[in-house]
């Protein structure tokens, strides 16, 4: 769903400010026509291409759109209040990472979870407090902000695990439908809202990536590259995925 690259050609009556040559990401659908981004030349609307980040490698700016634009759209959904408690799962992931910075940025107080080894890590994201992750996660929150976070966004899809620790009308972002691999049951949730993340809509949404491209030209977003690859070793790469423990994103080089 992400990809990086030249502009090789602009269609006729194509209404952009990009010129051929200009260094480019998108954020791609793979069940649209255009297809995915696992191709050596894309076909897309420009309202899905903006410019990549200056100063950045086609490996780097690869890694923002489509796990930048799913944090930024947690956030916007959860229309917070600057000062706000938010708490943050899986947050030394991709997304976990992106939101945690996108929520600083937007003036927000940042509650995040680490295994040991991460804690360094999620610290220099910006999160004002680390808890650890895993079992017991909620409680661990509420010693943070006794009565509850105003919301988490769960990307490492915990569910109901973290529902205790939401303010009563709090909210839950989940970045994944019901049914979908790794969902987990969200159980009883009281009167927490859950908001679904479904990052397709932000697929036209120019202005959107366009600031995240600002933020990370700023130093305000970590574009974390963890391996790149041929593409001849996909599978590689995806059973690296499977595996777990990925801290950044793997690239493929077309």
């Amino acid at each position: 769903m992400d990809a990086a690259g030249i502009v090789d050609e602009i269609g006729p009556d194509t209404t952009t400010d990009l010129k051929v040559g200009d260094r480019v990401m998108a954020m791609v659908i793979p069940i649209d026509p255009s297809g995915g981004a696992y191709a050596e030349y894309g076909v897309l609307d420009a309202r899905q291409v903006v410019k990549a980040p200056a100063g950045t490698t086609y490996v780097e700016a690869s890694t923002l759109p489509m796990n930048g634009l799913t944090a930024r759209h947690a956030i916007d959904t959860l229309g917070l209040t600057e000062g706000d408690w938010i708490a943050v799962t899986g947050a030394a992931g991709a997304v976990g990472g992106y939101a945690i910075q996108l929520a600083k940025a937007d003036g927000l107080r940042v509650v995040a979870d680490a295994a040991p080894a991460d804690e360094e890590l999620v610290r220099s994201l910006g999160a004002d407090e680390v808890v650890a992750r895993g079992e017991g996660v909620a409680e661990r929150f509420l010693q943070v902000v006794p009565g509850g976070v105003e919301a988490v966004v769960d990307a490492a899809l915990m569910g109901g695990e973290v529902v205790g620790g939401i303010r009563p009308g709090g909210q839950l972002a989940v970045v994944r439908g019901d049914g979908e691999p790794g969902t987990p049951s969200l159980g009883e949730l009281g009167n927490v809202k859950v908001k679904n993340v479904f990052v397709p809509e932000y697929r036209f949404a120019t202005d959107k990536l366009d600031a995240l491209r600002v933020l990370a030209e700023e130093g305000r977003l970590s574009l974390r590259v963890a391996q790149e690859y041929p593409a001849d070793q996909a599978a590689e790469a995806h059973r690296r995925i499977e595996a777990g423990g990925v801290r950044g994103r793997l690239v493929l080089r077309f």
